[in-house]
Formats: C-alpha cells, sequence, structure tokens
C-alpha cells in the first residue's frame, strides 16, 4: 500500500481479491494475447497465410508479457495495443507479422471487455446464489416467530421474522434472474474492422462473404461464447454496459433495503448483524453496537445506483460508427461498478451467516401493540357469547383511546386487556383475552408462505448450484 498518493477504497477496503483480479491489468492483457491467438487461429483454418508454427508461437509466450517493452514503446507511439502488438513481436519474431492481420484496436479491446464483463456477472451470480442460501435458511428457521409489522413506519399486522426475511430474499431472487439472463445475451464483438462493416477481412478473404460469417463464429467459439454481434459500428452497443450496469443496479436496490430494514431492527433491537469479541462500535461511546456492515451496505450501494447513470449518459452520447469519447468514462465505471457490487455481496453473506435474533424483544414490542389490533377478535368473541356488538364497539374503543393515552403520556404499559376484563359489559376474564391474544394466531399464512416460497422458487436454484455453495463473505477492515 503506498501512502504518499490515492488508492481506490474499493482496492483496499472493499472488494474481493478475485473481483480486483479480474478488471486488473494483467487480466487485461493476457486476455488480449488468447484474442490475437483466437485470431490467428482462425484466419489459418479459413486458409489465409498463418501457420501452425506462428500460432505455436504465440501460445508459447501467452502468459509471459513483457511489460517493459509494451511500456518503452507506448511512451514512443502513445497507443497501448499497438505497444503490446510491438511487446508481442519481440517475443515472438517468426509471428510479428501476422499479430492483429486485419483487425482494429477495438478488437482486443472491446472483446476483452465483453469477456471479462461476463466473468465478474458469473462472479456475481455465484455469490448471489450463496446469500439466497444464507438468507433461505434463516427465513426458515424464524418462520413461526411473529413480530409487529409495520406499514408507513407504524405498527401494522403482525407477520413473522422469517417472512420478513422472505421479502430480503425475494428481492434478491429476482436480482438472481436478472443477472442470469443478462449473462445469457452477452456477445461478443468478433472482428468487424474499422466501421463494422468487415471490409478489412473481405480483400483479406478475397471477397468471401462466407469467410466473414465464419471468422466471428470461429473467434467467438475459441473465446467460450455462443455468437457475435450481427451488426454493430466500430465497437460492440455501449447499450450493453449500461444494461449489465443496470442489472448491478438492482442488487444495490436490494442490498439497500435489506441494510435499511437490518438497521431500523438493530435501532429497535430485535435483530443484529454479527458484532465480534474485540469489535469496538464507538471511539467515544464503549457501550455501542453500531450496525457498520449494514451502513456499509447502504453506502456502497447508494455509489453503485449513482454509477449506473454513467453508461446510460455515454451510451446515448456516441457518435455514427464509433467516438473515443466513452472510453474514459468506462475504464471507471464499469470496473468500479462491479467492485462495489461485489463488495455489498460480501458483506451481505458476512451479515446473512451471523444474524443475531432477539426473541423476548420481539415478543415484548409485538404484545405492547397487539391489543390494540386484537380488538376486532375481541369483539366478534364476546358477541358470539351473547353481548351486544355496537355495545360493546363503544367500550372498546373509550377503553382504547384510556389505554393510548396511558402509553403515550404517562409512559406506562398497554393496558388495555385489563380495562376490558374488568368492564363487566364484556364478561371475560385476563386469562381469557390472553389466549385470545396469543401472537400466532394474528400472523396468518406468514409460515407457510415462508416455507412454499423457499422451497417452490429458491431451493431449486440452491439444487442446481450446489457445488458453489460455502461462501460466507469476509468483512475488510
Amino acid at each position: 500500500m503506498s501512502y504518499a498518493s490515492y488508492e481506490s477504497p474499493l482496492n483496499t477496503r472493499y472488494a474481493s481479491r478475485k473481483m480486483q483480479e479480474l478488471f486488473s491489468s494483467d487480466r487485461k492483457f493476457r486476455t488480449w494475447r488468447r484474442l490475437w491467438i483466437a485470431l490467428a487461429e482462425a484466419e489459418h483454418e479459413l486458409g489465409l497465410p498463418v501457420t501452425q508454427e506462428q500460432i505455436a508461437e504465440l501460445k508459447a509466450h501467452a502468459e509471459d508479457i513483457n511489460y517493459e517493452d509494451a511500456e518503452r514503446c507506448e511512451k514512443e507511439c502513445r497507443h497501448d495495443v499497438m505497444s503490446h502488438v510491438y511487446a508481442y513481436g519481440l517475443q515472438c519474431p517468426g509471428a510479428k507479422g501476422i499479430i492483429h492481420l486485419g483487425a482494429t484496436s477495438c478488437y482486443v479491446g472491446d472483446n476483452t471487455d465483453i469477456i471479462i464483463m461476463t466473468d465478474a456477472l458469473h462472479l456475481i451470480q455465484k455469490k448471489l446464489v450463496n446469500l439466497l442460501n444464507s438468507l433461505s435458511r434463516f427465513a426458515l428457521q424464524y418462520k413461526d416467530l411473529p413480530c409487529l409489522g409495520f406499514t408507513h413506519g407504524q405498527p401494522a399486522q403482525p407477520t413473522t421474522v422469517g417472512k420478513r426475511a422472505a421479502l430480503w430474499l425475494q428481492d434478491f431472487l429476482l436480482d438472481y434472474h436478472e443477472i442470469t439472463f443478462r449473462i445469457s445475451q452477452m456477445r461478443l464483438l468478433g472482428s468487424k474492422g474499422t466501421t463494422g462493416t468487415q471490409a478489412s477481412f473481405l480483400e483479406l478473404f478475397a471477397g468471401d462473404h462466407e469467410k466473414c460469417r465464419s471468422l466471428d463464429a470461429l473467434i467467438a467459439k475459441k473465446m467460450g461464447f455462443a455468437s457475435c454481434f450481427a451488426v454493430s459500428g466500430q465497437t460492440y452497443p455501449r447499450k450493453v454496459d449500461s444494461a449489465v450496469l443496470n442489472v448491478l443496479a438492482g442488487l444495490a436496490q436490494s442490498a439497500g433495503k435489506f441494510s435499511t430494514d437490518l438497521r431500523l431492527l438493530q435501532h429497535l433491537k430485535e435483530v443484529e448483524e454479527p458484532f465480534e469479541k474485540q469489535q469496538i462500535g464507538s471511539s467515544a461511546m464503549a457501550y455501542k453496537r453500531n450496525p457498520m456492515r449494514s451502513e456499509r451496505i447502504g453506502s456502497l450501494a447508494r455509489y453503485l445506483l449513482a454509477d449506473a447513470l454513467n453508461p446510460a449518459l455515454t451510451a446515448s452520447a456516441q457518435w455514427f460508427e464509433r467516438t473515443l469519447d466513452d472510453s474514459a468514462n468506462k475504464r471507471i465505471a464499469v470496473p468500479e461498478a462491479f467492485l462495489a457490487a461485489d463488495a455489498v455481496l460480501e458483506l451481505c453473506l458476512n451479515v446473512t451467516n451471523g444474524m443475531v435474533v432477539y426473541p423476548k424483544m420481539i415478543d415484548a414490542r409485538l404484545r405492547a401493540e397487539l391489543p390494540f389490533m386484537a380488538t376486532e377478535n375481541i369483539l366478534m368473541n364476546c358477541v358470539k357469547c351473547g353481548g351486544d356488538r355496537q355495545a360493546l364497539h363503544e367500550r372498546i374503543r373509550v377503553h382504547s383511546m384510556a389505554a393510548g393515552r396511558v402509553v403515550k403520556e404517562e409512559g406506562r404499559p398497554n393496558d388495555l386487556l385489563a380495562r376490558i376484563a374488568n368492564d363487566p359489559a364484556f364478561g371475560v376474564t385476563l386469562a381469557d383475552l390472553e389466549k385470545l391474544t396469543e401472537p400466532a394466531n394474528f400472523v396468518g399464512r406468514a409460515p407457510e408462505q415462508t416455507e412454499e416460497f423457499v422451497a417452490g422458487e429458491v431451493v431449486p436454484i440452491l439444487e442446481e448450484h450446489s457445488a458453489w455453495l460455502g461462501l460466507r463473505g469476509e468483512v475488510r477492515v
């Protein structure tokens, strides 16, 4: 680590080493060489004067990149692709004359971007499957634990801790499907030439259109893709970058909502994120257990949401077949979006594998509000026993207002049940009322919904990707 120059916190504090490696210069330049080899092989197979010996020479130096030579050349020619063509040629003198044959800079640049983004989407997908696994376990574990529901931030009909977790789980499940679809749509640029017409290759292949089509198909297959874009300018459509980052922004939405809910629950002392034995919550207030992980999730999610606007603006500003005002922006926006998404998932995995639940606090808060919510049930039960519905409704209204005043103005516990039990008009005991207000009677189908959702929509995905499971997430710094 250098203390004398700026280093991105996404590298030093947040993103995983694996995601950092995917967007490293070394990964980029090694992919360039793989693409040059694929081009040479395809051209050889289609009859151009590229020999097996030249291809073998290129393969022999695919990994041992002579960076010093490339850097020295770039200082003179001011062109990153040509400097690496030159450096590769120094190592492969026999193949020097056929490296990059017929191609433009975008052949290696754009195809590499697609390859790296696709690999990064696969990594995000794998971590997301592990998040579905940890959240589904939590949801099932607490599917029967009643808790107070909230609408508009106000106490509402009870749900369960597990059902609430199923709502978070459903958001992330939608992200999984979006990412899976986006991966299925990824295509290479192929080798399209300066304006996308393949004119240089049509010249090389002496006007043979079929060989031009076959060239793209061969390159795609050698690089592990199903196809290339059928039409393009010099670059792949910049809408691809926007579509990819929109998927990551969807993940940020889900994570932001999850982290906000968890911070609120920690404020209520009902559910907490993990807190390590030696962790310090505050430099001043030693007793504090600040939700650092959840706050970091929310912070990085907001950054990712804002970053997703960059490729959308870039895509809308492209001129005709190619301009270069995309380059500087996408070099920053795309990698940082993936690093931020990766960091968010690492944190979500860490949190969901160690959330702490406090059932007694949950029960106490629920029971403090439940008497008001149970009044309809109490009223119906007393009417069944011969009471006058209209008269009892008015009595409950009076008692509810009085109990609410005791809670709000005097800070005392809710005594609505005691007031009703002491009112002879109802003819019920406090024990009867406590039985009527058992929390589990008010959660509807929350446990069953949770079970059915996990079994029907999540488990099939976990079974399909069972070999991926086992990640827990790392908190760095």
